[in-house]
């Protein structure tokens, strides 16, 4: 019987369209400039998503780099977005980013919130 080598897939997905508003966005910012991605109490559902802009880095962050786009998540956040696809959608219902949390157990309308 062989060893087959395992790839871990990665810890949270960040699409090509989610990177390249990242990217996008960040032409306007300070040089230096990431999005930070969490997870904080709140929201409809128990939980929100938040973004912010920022050149502060922590030591332990996960690092998402796609497209010059750079997305930092820190570790108390990973905790709930450890699986999670952070996508961008443009569509008729306007523009925004999606986080596909598959440990979520239930969600608000909007997306923006969630409940584990």
């Amino acid at each position: 019987m062989s060893e087959a080598a395992t790839v871990d897939a990665p810890v949270v997905i960040l699409t090509e369209a989610a990177a390249r508003r990242v990217a996008e966005i960040m032409k306007t910012e300070a040089p230096g400039s990431v999005l930070r991605v969490g997870v904080d109490g709140g929201g409809c559902s128990g939980f929100q998503y938040t973004y912010t802009v920022t050149t502060e880095r922590n030591e332990d962050d996960l690092v998402l780099e796609r497209e010059g786009a750079t997305v930092l998540v820190d570790q108390i956040s990973l905790e709930f977005l450890k699986g999670c696809q952070i996508d961008f959608i443009d569509d008729l219902m306007g523009r925004m980013f999606k986080v596909s949390n598959p440990a979520a157990t239930a969600s608000c309308g909007c997306g923006s919130s969630f409940a584990v």
